[in-house]
């Protein structure tokens, strides 16, 4: 076998077929390499062909293979490359793609259900008065709960076990020993005073 024996030129056609392919990724022409593409691919399945059938069955089923794998290929690089990168910016990570919302730092914490949630009620979490739905079963007022899922707009909370309850316990006492002056509210004499 030489270089200019029919093998020989379907394999360059062949490869340069697939290099044009890969070309349009990276350069779009409108098609235009693509059809130059097309046109050395078929001038490698007529050599392959002038040699004999079995070669040319041959390059028939490495062009169903190669071309496709090649096409994937370039698809699957063209974004890490610098014209991929410009053209496409930076790709987000999957916490960027997240719409930001504080509530989602809740997740875990004990609070406190400030109505019955058959199945949906109110919660204070850390301050926060929030519109929540239990998870399975009901939920007494003043019973402790943990907020267990933030998504979208809903906020999904189960009752607290004991261990858990008793952290909150811990720090309702803390917030009852509290001054009235550390919640920014005034004394209750300068309320009841008429306005002016």
């Amino acid at each position: 076998m030489t270089l200019f024996d029919p093998l020989g030129w379907a394999i360059i056609f062949m490869l340069l077929g697939c290099g044009l392919i890969v070309l349009e990724v990276f350069i779009p022409s409108g098609g235009v390499i693509s059809f130059f593409a097309v046109v050395a691919l078929v001038a490698s399945l007529v050599m392959a062909f002038r040699r004999d059938l079995t070669t040319g069955l041959s390059f028939i089923m490495i062009s169903l293979v190669a071309v496709p794998s090649v096409v994937g290929l370039a698809f699957k690089a063209w974004p890490h490359t610098p014209m991929g990168r410009s053209f496409l910016g930076e790709l987000p990570d999957e916490e960027d793609s997240k719409p930001h919302d504080a509530r989602r730092a809740l997740v875990g914490r004990v609070g406190v259900a400030r109505t019955k949630m058959l199945p949906s009620g109110s919660v204070l979490v850390d301050d926060q008065l929030l519109d929540a739905v239990s998870q399975g079963r009901a939920i007494d007022p003043g019973q402790a709960i943990v907020v267990v899922e933030v998504s979208s707009n809903r906020v999904v909370v189960r009752a607290a076990q004991q261990h858990e309850a008793a952290g909150l316990a811990t720090s309702q006492k803390e917030l009852l020993t509290k001054p009235l002056e550390e919640f920014g509210l005034e004394g209750i004499d300068e309320l009841n005073e008429p306005l002016g």
